[in-house]
């Protein structure tokens, strides 16, 4: 089980009376997000791979692919697997070992995401149906956690996928040709998803929490969404929100995804 860490309750306490005044002890307005630093190509070993930094919080996102055979429902489509590791060195909370729920949640959330967006066009990556398909691994590592791992791993992955290149390959021997590339970009529609995080903490619903923040959440609701379209949504934590609060975090999501689009468009051309 992940290490279990509180912000003090007179923290906690003025975290809550400062946003009912709408304001944030790092001078924030509650549904803004943090300035967001993007580095390009952190690995020389995989097919793309970013990092990305919002405020202290930072995540490492990479991009390999091999070739293996297709699911059994897609014959004519590639593999997708989305795994997370949050590393000791990002929080004391986090511990070596098998991966927690935290991280398995990660995983699964940043994949429904990116998977039932339609952003990968998984029939370009068929190589011989029903035998042989690219499977594309998305690896998530924290590298600090300061607040909200989920939104930023979920702009990495996008990233980073957007950014990838295909691995050469030989159809004689049937082998990837591992650390040589093509000139072909990963086979992506349209479509740019992004996994956004909105946080109820008491009467207020914010976006992108520091830490401390995050901590005193009461709920949150993760939603999958390209240009205002809703494609997953994820609740996490035990307490409910009400339909006016669902309300309020869907329209507080649709405003977060134009402002981060902004902020990322450089990278996602």
């Amino acid at each position: 089980m992940d290490k279990f860490y509180t912000t003090p309750a007179i923290n906690a306490e003025r975290i809550k009376k400062y946003l009912k005044e709408g304001k944030r002890f790092d001078g924030r307005k509650p549904d803004e997000f943090r300035n967001i630093e993007v580095e390009m190509d952190v690995s020389n070993k995989a097919e793309g791979s970013v990092k990305v930094k919002m405020g202290k919080t930072e995540v490492v996102v990479g991009v390999k692919m091999d070739v293996s055979a297709p699911y059994a429902d897609s014959a004519n489509k590639g593999n997708l697997m989305t795994t997370s590791e949050l590393l000791p060195l990002s929080s004391p909370r986090f511990e070596n070992g098998p991966p927690k729920f935290s991280a398995i949640e990660l995983g699964r959330v940043i994949d429904r995401g990116l998977r039932e967006s339609g952003f990968i066009d998984f029939e370009k990556l068929c190589i011989k149906e029903g035998e042989k398909v690219w499977t594309v691994f998305v690896d998530i590592y924290s590298i600090n956690d300061d607040g909200n791992l989920l939104d930023a791993a979920g702009i990495g992955a996008l990233i980073a996928l957007k950014n990838a290149k295909m691995p050469k390959y030989d159809k004689e021997t049937g082998k990837v040709l591992f650390g040589e590339w093509t000139n072909v970009k990963f086979p992506t529609t349209n479509v740019l998803p992004l996994s956004l995080t909105a946080y109820k903490i008491g009467d207020s619903i914010i976006v992108d929490p520091t830490r401390e923040e995050e901590d005193i959440l009461d709920t949150r609701v993760t939603i999958g969404i390209s240009k205002g379209i809703i494609s997953s949504m994820q609740k996490g934590d035990a307490k409910e929100l009400s339909i006016e609060e669902m309300y309020r975090a869907l329209d507080l999501i649709e405003k977060t995804e134009k402002e981060v689009l902004k902020k990322i468009g450089a990278y996602i051309k």
